[in-house]
């Protein structure tokens, strides 16, 4: 998404100039939580004499220069790139010796409604169905027979910034087994569990779970889908789900671990809409276009 004007109003614009220029009137007309006003309010100060100033000096020539602190929300598009490099790093220290897979969990549209009045229940079974699904396979002796290790991200929109919840993980190419020996994947320079098998055992789980919320009262159903308060009606919308491939893709191991971690990395302390992405501020919101 990106905001097209038909002014050049700003040789390079930010998220904090949009909130600085519409922001007040946009508080005034529209209801917001106590959460949303702190993060505006930070990305406004970001950087600027509200946020206090810093001073570094050259440890040779003693030259010193003064900088504005940074608000350190993680919202904000100017505050995440150390944490993100600080993340990938710490995760490189950890890996082993061993080829490393990525693995994406993806929820089907047709969940999006739900999704926006569960997010807390929906994401939660999203990761433990996806994860309890990992070590599934991990532990059965056709495919590894032990432990394997891991690590996942959550992501909750697409490249578009609509709703695509999706889970990337980070898997280690082998298991350990009991007796701490260990076992290698039988197919690892092409894949790591088949994604057919993957798919259906973790479509059954997030149902198994997301079947359970419901019939515990815990699943929330919007006004738009209350045809869904009728259990009849509720399994015929489960079935459909049933019938719904769902994606799941595993790459082949990258050339070194490293890489598939920076890769992921960039998955992380990522806001929606970055700086990059504002080409422009218009004078007034009827100049300006989506696209």
């Amino acid at each position: 998404m990106k905001i097209t004007s038909t002014t050049e109003d700003n040789a390079r614009c930010e998220v904090a100039d949009i909130f600085r220029r519409y922001g007040k009137e946009y508080r005034c007309r529209n209801g917001m939580t106590k959460k949303q006003h702190k993060v505006m309010a930070a990305i406004e100060r970001c950087r600027t004499s509200d946020c206090g100033y810093h001073v570094d000096q050259c440890d040779n020539c003693g030259f010193t220069e003064s900088h504005f602190n940074s608000c350190r929300d993680r919202h904000c598009p100017k505050c995440q790139a150390v944490s993100r490099h600080k993340w990938v790093e710490a995760r490189l220290k950890d890996l082993l010796p061993v080829p490393y897979f990525h693995v994406v969990f993806t929820l089907p549209h047709s969940l999006n409604g739900i999704t926006q009045y569960n997010k807390r229940l929906i994401y939660n079974l999203l990761m433990s169905s996806s994860s309890d699904t990992l070590l599934t396979f991990g532990r059965d002796p056709k495919w590894l027979g032990g432990e394997i290790e891991f690590y996942g991200i959550l992501h909750t929109w697409g490249q578009t910034l609509w709703l695509h919840p999706h889970v990337h993980y980070v898997v280690a190419g082998g298991a350990l087994t009991e007796n701490g020996r260990w076992i290698e994947p039988k197919y690892s320079d092409k894949f790591l569990f088949p994604i057919h098998a993957l798919s259906e055992v973790f479509r059954g789980k997030f149902i198994e779970g997301l079947k359970a919320a419901y019939y515990n009262s815990k699943l929330c159903v919007p006004e738009n889908l209350g045809e869904l308060n009728r259990a009849d009606l509720f399994e015929r919308w489960i079935d459909h789900l049933v019938s719904t491939d769902w994606v799941v893709y595993c790459k082949p191991p990258f050339s070194d671990p490293q890489k598939v971690v920076c890769y992921v990395g960039q998955y992380t302390h990522r806001v929606a809409i970055s700086n990059r992405r504002i080409i422009g501020i218009p004078p007034c919101q009827d100049s300006c276009r989506m696209v």
